[in-house]
């Protein structure tokens, strides 16, 4: 079969409100050398959950804790033909221990950034990147937004997903 669900983590370090962003492969098939949080595609009979354990892995060897869920999201890339698209979960997570981060051969380098260093550094028009874009706008409008009594609990603990 095709791959026909997708994860994305978009990784918050509270200590200093920086995000992390990696840089794609110049060898990649698709969206060389753009900015973008983790991201991946579920594997067959794999639960959203476990992808995005297993991709956050994959991609930058820690281990996260899930905060908020920021939405469902349409994955594609290329041509709009069904084989291309993909329906996806966006999670936002903090880091457990964000010192040992190291990236696979997906991705060239990785860059902690605020919000407003995130979008001039994401100004391309591509869709990937006005993407990664809109779900950093999202995660700073949760994080303003939440309630304080939320929020306080998330800084503590996250949410355990079963």
């Amino acid at each position: 079969g095709r791959f026909i669900g997708g994860i994305g983590a978009v990784i918050y370090r509270k200590s200093d409100g920086r995000y992390l962003l990696l840089q794609r492969s110049p060898n990649k098939d698709y969206a060389q050398s753009i900015w973008e949080p983790v991201t991946g595609r579920l594997e067959q009979g794999e639960s959203f959950v476990d992808a995005l354990y297993r991709e956050v892995m994959e991609e930058i060897g820690i281990a996260v804790q899930p905060m908020f869920i920021l939405g469902t999201t349409h994955f594609y890339r290329g041509a709009a033909q069904p084989e291309n698209e993909l329906i996806g979960v966006v999670f936002l997570c903090q880091p457990i221990e964000d010192d040992l981060i190291q990236i696979s051969t997906e991705h060239t380098r990785f860059i902690w950034v605020n919000a407003a260093e995130a979008f001039a550094l994401l100004t391309d028009p591509t869709p990937p990147t006005q993407w990664a874009r809109r779900i950093i706008q999202r995660a700073e409008q949760v994080r303003q937004y939440a309630s304080p009594q939320l929020l306080a609990c998330l800084n503590q603990d996250g949410f355990e997903l079963g």
